[in-house]
Parts: C-alpha cells; sequence; structure tokens
C-alpha cells in the first residue's frame, strides 16, 4: 500500500511538470514569466491564490493548532481567513490599476525612488525566506510519516524536504506566472478535495463536533514533552487569564485575551503583506476583476478553514480511542496524543482508509507545499530578477537575460530555505509552539505585517507618504519585529511570551508613526498628482487625461508652428 502511495504520489508530479511544461512561457517575455501576461480570470485566480495561501500552515498546522490547544487554536483559522477583507477594501483594485511586477516595483514607481525599491527588496526576501521554511518543515513531515525511509543514506525529513524542493523549483523555473497559476489552481482543488472527503469519512462515523468539544472539556488539556529523550503526557498549565485548568473547550489555553488579539491582528495585517499574493493582483486584466477574485478567495477560505476546525477537534476526539485499535500508532503517540500535531490529519487519513487514505492526505499536504512554494519563488524571482538586476545591476538586459536571472533566483532562493529547514527539528520545538509550523509561519505574516502592510497602505491612501517616510517606516518595522520575535523565543514568561511571538501590534502601529513622522519633514513625489490618478482614477478619469493631453499636444503643435513663422518673417 505505501508502495501505491508513492506512485500516486509521483503521477501527481508528474502531471504537475506536465502543466508546467504545456503552458510555459513560448517567448524570452519578462511579462510572461512573472505576470502570465496580466490576463488570468477571476476564477483561475481566486484558485491559484488560494493554491498559494493555503499552505502547510493551513493543511496541515490549522488543524495541528486546534488540536494540541483547542479554541486557541481555532484563532489561527480566523485570522488567515479574515486577512483578506483589508485586500479586498484596501488594497486589490488599486495595486491593480497602478500595474506594476511585484510590491518593490510598486512602492519604487508610486514613490519614485530606487532606494524605496532596493529596501523593499529587502524585506520581501526576508518575508519570503521566514515563509519558505516552514512549507519545507511540512514537507519533511509529511514524508517522515508516508514512506518512513530516506534515500541515498538521507533521513526521511531531510529526503521529504530536499525532494520537495528540487521538484518544485523545476517547475517554476520551466513554467513561469502562466505555468504556476494553472498548476497551483488545480492543486488547490485536489487539496480541497482532500479535505472534503476526510470530513465526510469522519462525520460518517457518527462524530459530532459539538458534543466532542463538550467531551473534550470536561477534563484539563494533556499533551507530550519530551525531557532527556523520555516522551510524557503533562497537563497543560492554568488558563493564562486565571487560576483554572485549561481545557479544549475555553480560551486561554495557549493566548490570553490580549495574545489572541495580538494574533489575530498579525494575521489579518500580515495577509496584506505577503509578496506571493499580493503579486498574483497583478497578474488580473482589471482592477475590477481583482477584486472580484478577493470576493471568491473569501469565500472558498471560509469553506476551508472550517473543515480544518472539524478535523482538527475530530483528531483530538478520535485518535485515543483507535490508539487502543491500531498497535502503528503507539510509535506516535503518548497515551493517545500525537507527539507531533501536525501528524493529525495524517493519521486519521490512516484511520479511515487505510495507507490510502493516508497517501491521499499526505498527498494533499504536499500539494499544499509545493503550491506555496512555488508562489514563494516566483515572488522571489520577481524581486532579485526584476527589482534588482533589470533595474538596477543590467538596465540593457535583454528579455532573455532578464527571464534567466529570475530562474537564477528561483533556485538560490530554494537552496537557502532547503538548508534552513534540514537543521529545524519539529519534535524538539512542540513543548514551546502549539503548531511549529503554523508559528513560524505566524512570524512570517508578523514580519510582513509590521515591515510592508503599514507603508503599503499608506502609500495606497496618504497622498503624503514620501520615499524617506518609506524607507524608515521599513526599517523600524522590520527591527521591532524580528527583536521581539527573537525576544520572546528566549524569555520564559508565558503571557510576555505570547505577545513578543506576535509583534504586529506594536510594530506596526510604530512603522506606521514613523512613516508619516518622516514623510511630513520630506517631499512628496513631483508627479503625485497623475501617480494618484493612475492609483485612484476610474477608467474615465484616465480616458479623460489622455484626452486632455492629446487635446493640449495638438494646441501646442500648431502654436509652436504659428510662433516659428512669426520669427521668421520678422528675421525676414
Amino acid at each position: 500500500m505505501i508502495t501505491a502511495s508513492i506512485f500516486g504520489l509521483v503521477a501527481l508530479l508528474v502531471v504537475v511538470l506536465g502543466l508546467a511544461l504545456v503552458l510555459r512561457p513560448r517567448g524570452p517575455s519578462t511579462l510572461d514569466f512573472y505576470l502570465a501576461g496580466r490576463r488570468v480570470g477571476v476564477a483561475t485566480n481566486a484558485c491559484a491564490i488560494c493554491g498559494d495561501y493555503f499552505s502547510a500552515a493551513s493543511f496541515l498546522g490549522v488543524a495541528a493548532a486546534v488540536y494540541v490547544s483547542g479554541l486557541d487554536g481555532i484563532w489561527y483559522a480566523t485570522g488567515f481567513a479574515a486577512g483578506f477583507i483589508p485586500v479586498l477594501l484596501f488594497v486589490a483594485a488599486p495595486l491593480r490599476r497602478f500595474g506594476e511586477f511585484s510590491i518593490p516595483d510598486f512602492l519604487g514607481r508610486r514613490l519614485e525612488s530606487d532606494g524605496t525599491r532596493l529596501t523593499a527588496v529587502t524585506v520581501v526576501q526576508l518575508i519570503i525566506l521566514s515563509y519558505l521554511v516552514p512549507q519545507a518543515v511540512g514537507s519533511g513531515i509529511t514524508w517522515e510519516l508516508l514512506v518512513g525511509h530516506g534515500i541515498a543514506g538521507l533521513s526521511p525529513y531531510a529526503t521529504g524536504v530536499l525532494v520537495t524542493t528540487a521538484a518544485i523549483t523545476l517547475i517554476v523555473a520551466l513554467g513561469g506566472m502562466r505555468g504556476t497559476t494553472w498548476t497551483q489552481a488545480v492543486q488547490f482543488l485536489l487539496l480541497l478535495c482532500a479535505f472534503i472527503w476526510l470530513a465526510i469519512a469522519v462525520l460518517g462515523s457518527g462524530f459530532n463536533y459539538a458534543g466532542a468539544v463538550d467531551e473534550l472539556s470536561t477534563g484539563p488539556l494533556a499533551n507530550p514533552s519530551v525531557e532527556d529523550g523520555e516522551w510524557r503526557l503533562e497537563t497543560e498549565r492554568d488558563r493564562i487569564d486565571g487560576d483554572e485548568p485549561a481545557t479544549f473547550g475555553e480560551p486561554g489555553a495557549r493566548y490570553g485575551q490580549l495574545g489572541q488579539f495580538a494574533l489575530i491582528i498579525t494575521l489579518i495585517m500580515g495577509t496584506a503583506g505577503l509578496p506571493h499574493i499580493m503579486n498574483r493582483y497583478f497578474t488580473s486584466p482589471t482592477g475590477i476583476a481583482a477584486r472580484m477574485t478577493t470576493v471568491w478567495v473569501l469565500g472558498l477560505a471560509g469553506v476551508f478553514y472550517a473543515l480544518a476546525v472539524l478535523l482538527g477537534t475530530a483528531a483530538r476526539s478520535l485518535i485515543p480511542e483507535a490508539a487502543r485499535e491500531h498497535p502503528w500508532l503507539a510509535e506516535l503517540t503518548v497515551d493517545g496524543v500525537l507527539r507531533v500535531p501536525e501528524h493529525a490529519l495524517l493519521v486519521l487519513g490512516r484511520i479511515y482508509g487505510d495507507e490510502v487514505g493516508l497517501g491521499f492526505i499526505a498527498t494533499g499536504a504536499l500539494i499544499a507545499v509545493m503550491s506555496t512554494i512555488a508562489g514563494l519563488l516566483l515572488a522571489s524571482a520577481a524581486s532579485w530578477g526584476h527589482d534588482v538586476y533589470e533595474r538596477h545591476l543590467n538596465p540593457r538586459a535583454s528579455q532573455r537575460q532578464a527571464v534567466w536571472a529570475g530562474r537564477s533566483a528561483v533556485v538560490l532562493v530554494a537552496v537557502v530555505s532547503a538548508v534552513v529547514a534540514l537543521t529545524m527539528r519539529p519534535d524538539s520545538l512542540t513543548a514551546l509552539l502549539p503548531s511549529i509550523v503554523a508559528t513560524m509561519v505566524t512570524w512570517a505574516f508578523a514580519l510582513a505585517g509590521s515591515a510592508l502592510t503599514p507603508v503599503f497602505m499608506l502609500t495606497i491612501w496618504w497622498r503624503g507618504t514620501t520615499a524617506a517616510g518609506a524607507v524608515a517606516g521599513m526599517a523600524t518595522g522590520t527591527i521591532t519585529a524580528i527583536g521581539m520575535i527573537v525576544a520572546g523565543t528566549v524569555l520564559g514568561a508565558d503571557g510576555l511570551r505570547e505577545m513578543l511571538l506576535t509583534p504586529t501590534v506594536v510594530a506596526a502601529p510604530l512603522a506606521a508613526t514613523v512613516t508619516v513622522l518622516v514623510s511630513r519633514r520630506t517631499v512628496t513625489p513631483p508627479n503625485l498628482d497623475r501617480l494618484w490618478l493612475k492609483l485612484h482614477g476610474t477608467a474615465a478619469d484616465r480616458q479623460a487625461l489622455r484626452l486632455a493631453r492629446l487635446t493640449i499636444a495638438g494646441i501646442d503643435e500648431p502654436s509652436r508652428g504659428a510662433a516659428g513663422n512669426a520669427t521668421k518673417s520678422r528675421q525676414r
């Protein structure tokens, strides 16, 4: 059966690679390679964004966070889904109307500053790397449980990281945005099918969500911990905001009231600053199409995360009983509780579908990883290839040279992320983090929401934003967010740690304040009116401006001719 599961995974990779080859750019065009020619339809783009966004943190991490911390894990689902509301209201349409290649390119053009562009490139690369690493970790965890052995002397975890990263790097380098868009759309539909099948199997077995939550809440919440190589089940500490024992169905097991608020703000703010998601809006044909795409994404996200919460709760309720019936669960659990929470959906898949079910869910997990890695690598390529190579290193580069620069960037960033992921030990961090994958992705959201989103929003909606203000704001948000996260990983006070590990609620207002203060002391771009009209003007406004320019040009030419004739007459 394991052979059948691996065969299914290989078949999926072959299909995805085939799509990338068939749909790859036919010529050396950066517009095709990075933006699919700006011709991606609403439904296709919505599915591709979902494939980009519903990463290992969504597929494995949200269910794992619910599994290990109960109601507190639901805050991940809430924040991830709600993140597209500000994108819909404030970002999607203006961003597409302005029509650049990437977030750094948008900021550089809007503020007419190369320094702003290069600063944004640095921030974008930090976000991409911090998002790539947990995806690679998720691929290693999945391979470890699905296959159980490595290749060429490598551990199963290392094999999963390397095989997945290598495969998706090849697909992205060949297919560009066009091939990646269609493969991500197909991957998302398969991912959703895996969730729906597992939900039907769980509910069909008689599982009742409300009843399970009530039953799980009758006793204190307990999770495995490891010390000196020995695993044991330990009761969670008292709820953060009180002295009562932490339970599955009550908030406060992992986050107090301030921590819950900080986590949701971090996830909501972070979405609007994610480079691989925002770049997708440049592929829409119009601003209206970009906004409608976001409406579709919100609906699909609601369904997806509701299923993730249901399945995380089901795993916590059903796996202890299954552990008494299935001997293979003994090495994965401690007193019926999983050692690695990210195994929750994979174990449910095996319980209800044997090895075929495990293979189906594991394939879904690897789909989520590959799809997100693809989007991140493309966003990285756009920053290095277009914003750095074309704009600064080689402004006279041919289209072929620019595309090859992007492909080289894809390979380099993939190698760095794989190397970092290989140094991680997921089981050693379980005691500190409710889900290593979901938590690490939250750090990427925190960096995006602290460094990019405040500057991004001000640049779109405040005419007074200047290049110097944007650079100062991005630097402030980046330094503050990274400093707080590092402090949160070493400090032992639980109440303080939860705040430090979700720093956007502090770092974003600070970055916005610095941006405004510096902008008020510096000069806005000289072509502000034209830039503002391009960003916010309606199609009628822009058409009127073009007609006015043509009219002025038409009047000016005869005037110049008449003036020239008069001068010649006087000379004669």
